[in-house]
Formats: structure tokens, sequence, C-alpha cells
């Protein structure tokens, strides 16, 4: 069998969201680089992003106050360098967004700000209720048009190629590119690179309910550990309180904002609003870990499908001016937000744990950068504040490119690496064997390892995890591999990161809430794994 070898490029970059393309852009003044797709170029999470941008642009905000409102949502499990670092290069990332042509609202010409739970000031930038699509958009064409970069989709990564692929076998834990699923050929590619900046987003997909597109499954964070690189802090998952229930249309987000405008959450059998209970000073406009846990609660004390977000008494034309796209998207689905309310529930939303990296966007793995929802960069602690998601992806970009840049001349070209094998597999016959295992690790996860834990709970699935550990890699080895089969190794790889952490971490913090450990510790640790 010929090397199935891809173009040799200066940097190869896997993921083409915010945080990958970020990358490439500012990678592609001095360098050739490619960037890898899985499935379609906007498949991503960054185009489904609602809210915004959070940033320092009012006169009467600070950084501090930013900082501040970030440390309190992330219960203080942040690392306060991050959060100064991040929070401080705002301004400027909107600058150069305006720059590539995003069309933030504005008012009288200055950017319309507009507000979320647990921010303390409008700070949130934005266009309309759909900011992802338009940044997605523009990073997008700046990239399809610079010469220096190559878009590839439709590539499934199945692993970083490491020393441990070099001719001359080397421990050193060098990461010198990945091998690819090209899937239009069916063929593992490999694709060598002096750099690799990893930005594959998080792992959403681990869960029955989930806002995160099909394709969130986590391989990012799952490569990078089984290439060597530190995990932290998985047990962060962020549950956001109002995703839509409805049995056609999974995944669609109605966003923290509608409670940003007025927005109430009511009971739908005793008609109470019941935030008071649970927050009774900042009701609906908690931070999203009360308002999801108020909701989850609800849920299952009345043996509810749902509960009703209603923004109805608001005038018709503020709810469209604001929402236009969810008024839009709902109106087609039966459900008038002008007139009544949204069933909605809780839904694992975003990935606060990964890889650890370190400012200059670092891992533990030499050729080896991390950004955006794939790592833990210490900006998020136990719970991320809104907005601060895609903020985090343009400043990690651009530390991890610039970084790249300046140490460029260390950095050897890659050595000899052995061709992906698959002279021993055959084509699957069963594909259903991954469809069930699919469905079971996103089941136990979602009813175990929710928004609400025990350890019991938690033992139960570290249980099935180990019984499916061995069917899946007795599978992987056997078969062809398919993006379903690489997605299927990952989503597992994550859901036993997820659990081990969240054993690890006894007492309740942030996104973590354990029934049998209900007190936070007086000192905040971050729950760091070793492979």
């Amino acid at each position: 069998m010929g090397m199935t070898r891809g173009m040799t490029h200066d940097v190869l970059v896997i993921g083409s969201g915010a945080a990958g393309l970020t990358a490439a852009l500012e990678l592609a003044e001095h360098k050739k680089v490619l960037v890898l797709a899985k499935g379609k170029l906007t498949s991503g999470s960054t185009a489904w992003a609602q809210g915004g941008i959070a940033a320092v642009l009012d006169a009467g905000d600070t950084f501090d106050n930013h900082i501040r409102d970030t440390m309190v949502a992330g219960g203080g499990l942040n690392d306060r360098e991050t959060v100064e670092f991040v929070i401080e290069r705002a301004p400027k990332a909107i600058d150069r967004l305006c720059e590539l042509g995003v069309p933030f609202n504005r008012e009288e010409g200055d950017l319309h700000l507009t507000r979320e739970g647990g921010h303390s000031h409008r700070r949130i930038v934005h266009v309309n209720d759909a900011t992802g699509w338009a940044v997605q958009a523009a990073l997008l064409k700046a990239a399809e048009e610079n010469p220096n970069i190559t878009l590839l989709p439709n590539q499934s990564c199945v692993d970083l190629v490491t020393g441990r692929n070099q001719k001359d076998y080397s421990g050193s834990g060098r990461v010198w590119g990945a091998y690819a699923l090209d899937e239009d050929s069916g063929k593992v590619v490999t694709h060598l690179a002096r750099a690799t900046v990893m930005a594959a987003g998080g792992a959403g997909r681990v869960y029955l309910f989930s806002t995160a597109p099909r394709g969130a499954t986590g391989d990012g964070i799952a490569m990078a550990w089984r290439a060597g690189a530190r995990v932290s802090n998985m047990e962060m998952m962020q549950f956001h309180p109002t995703c839509l229930y409805n049995l056609e249309v999974k995944n669609f987000l109605i966003t923290e904002a509608v409670r940003g405008e007025g927005g109430r959450l009511f009971n739908p059998v005793t008609g109470e609003r019941y935030m008071e209970k649970y927050d009774a000073e900042r009701m609906e406009l908690a931070p999203r870990d009360i308002v999801a846990r108020a909701n989850d609660d609800q849920i299952k004390r009345y043996g509810l499908d749902y509960v009703h977000l209603d923004i109805s008494h608001q005038p018709p034309e503020f709810v469209k001016e604001h929402f236009p796209t969810i008024h839009e998207k709902l109106l087609g689905l039966g459900i008038d937000m002008t007139k009544g309310p949204i069933p909605v529930v809780p839904a694992q939303h975003y990935t606060c744990g990964g890889v650890k990296v370190d400012l200059d966007a670092r891992t533990d793995l030499p050729g080896l950068w991390a950004a955006g929802e794939c790592t833990e960069s210490g900006l998020h602690g136990a719970n991320r504040l809104a907005s601060n998601s895609l903020l985090e992806c343009f400043v990690f970009g651009e530390a991890a490119a610039k970084d790249i840049l300046s140490c460029w001349d260390e950095l050897d070209d890659p050595p000899e690496i052995l061709p992906w094998d698959e002279s021993r597999v055959t084509d699957s016959d069963e594909e259903v064997v991954i469809k069930q295992n699919w469905t079971e690790i996103r089941r136990f996860m979602w009813n175990y390892v929710g928004i609400v834990r025990t350890t019991k709970r938690l033992e139960r699935a570290a249980h099935r995890i180990r019984l499916l550990r061995d069917e899946v890699e007795d599978y992987y080895g056997h078969f062809r591999v398919t993006t379903d089969l690489i997605e299927l190794r990952n989503l597992l790889e994550c859901a036993n990161l997820i659990v081990t952490s969240a054993l690890k971490r006894q007492e309740s913090r942030g996104l973590h809430f354990t029934l049998d450990y209900p007190e936070t510790d007086p000192i905040a640790r971050d729950t760091v794994l070793v492979p």
C-alpha cells in the first residue's frame, strides 16, 4: 500500500471555527497553513453562537468589572492571570472583527451592547441574535481569499502524529501533524507540519440533550490526551438553562438574552414563577448554573417534560426586533413567542475543561498549540460567563500564532513518519454496534453525570464506561475507521475523563454539583488528569 500522504505545510490547524481561523489568518501572513474541518467548514459551534462577544467598550464599565464578573461566575477556580490577559485584549479583538467586516449592531454609530446573565454591565457586542454566523462568515471569507491558507473540509482526524509514529521511534511526545480520514475517498491521509494548532471544539455530544452541533465529540481533547497531554477540569460541563423542547428539532438554543430583555420562567403546571425560590435577588438573571439547576429541579420534582420561558408581556415589536431568528424559527414550529410561552429544558452547552494550555496557547506536547473550547486556559474556571467563549477563541488563536512565529527557527522539519496501516482491518459489518454504543453513552451521561450528581451515579457511569471500552477498542482494532467510529472512540474517552474528574472533585463548585459533597472547599483546586 502506497503512502497516503497529504501535502506538507508549515502549520496544520485542526478546526475551522473562531479559534482555528483566527490562528490561521495570523499565521498566513508569513507561513503556509492547512486548515482541516470535520464535515463542512461551517459545521462547528462558532456558527451557532447566538449571544455575542463580551468586551469592555462602554465608558461606565471597566476591565476590573469584567474580570470580577468572570471570577464570580467561575466559582473562584479561574486563573486570575489568564482572566486579565483575555479581558484586556477583548477591545482589540472586536476592532479586528470590525476590520474583517463583521456587521455588529450599532446605535447612532456606536456598537450596541446587550447584557446577559452574570454580567454587571451591558458589554456584549452582537449581530442581532446570530452573532456566530456573521463571525464565521467573515473569518471564512478572509481565509478563502488568502493564498497562504488551504481549507480542507470533510476530514475526520483520527490521531495526532507523534514521535511514536516516526520511523525512528521517539518517546518525546513531539507532535508532527495528524492522521485524518478523508471522508470522500475513505482513505486515511497523513498531514505533516512543523507546528500544529488544535482548535477542534468541545465534547457536548457526550450528552443526550446538547446545544452543540453533531460534530462536537471531543476529538481534540481525546487526541491530545492519547498523545500524552494533561487534561483539566473536565467535570465542569456547562448546561444551558433554556434549550427549546421540541421532539422534531434537536438542540435549538433560546439565548440568554431573552432573559436579559425581561423573559420570565414559569412552572407550566402550577403557573408559578419559581426563580425567587432559588435566587430571590437575581431571579432569571442569575448565572447559568443556578438557573439550570432550578429548571432541572422543577422538571424532576413535578415530573415535567419542560418549563415555560415567557417574554410575551413585552411589546411584539420589541420581541421581533431583538430576536428575529428565534421568533421566526419558533413561528415555523407553531409557537408565537410574542403571544405565549416557549417550552424549554436545560441542555449541555459548553465544555469548560479541556487540554491544559498556558498564555502562549502551548500544551504539554512540543509542537502542539491549542485554542478555544477544547482547552482549559484558566479563563472559565468552574463556570463560563456568557459570551466569554468566542472571546477566548480570538485571544488564544492569536496567541498560538504569535508564539509559533516567534519560535519558528527552533521548530524542525518533520522526520520520516510511518504511514497509516490498515492492512489488517476489514470494512465493518455491523454499524448498529456504533449506533447502540453512541446512544448508550449519551443516555447514561445525561442521567448519571448531568446537572446534579452523586458518587453512586458517577460510579455507575464509570462501570458502564469500562464495559464499553473493551467493546469499542476491539471494534476499532478490527475495522476500517469511519467518522462514526472515530467519534465513538473519542466520545468514550471524553466520557471517561469527565467521570474520572467528577469523582476526584469532592466538593460542589460552579457547574459541578454533587449531593454527597454539597459544601465548597475553602481552597479552589483544578482537577488535573495526567495520562
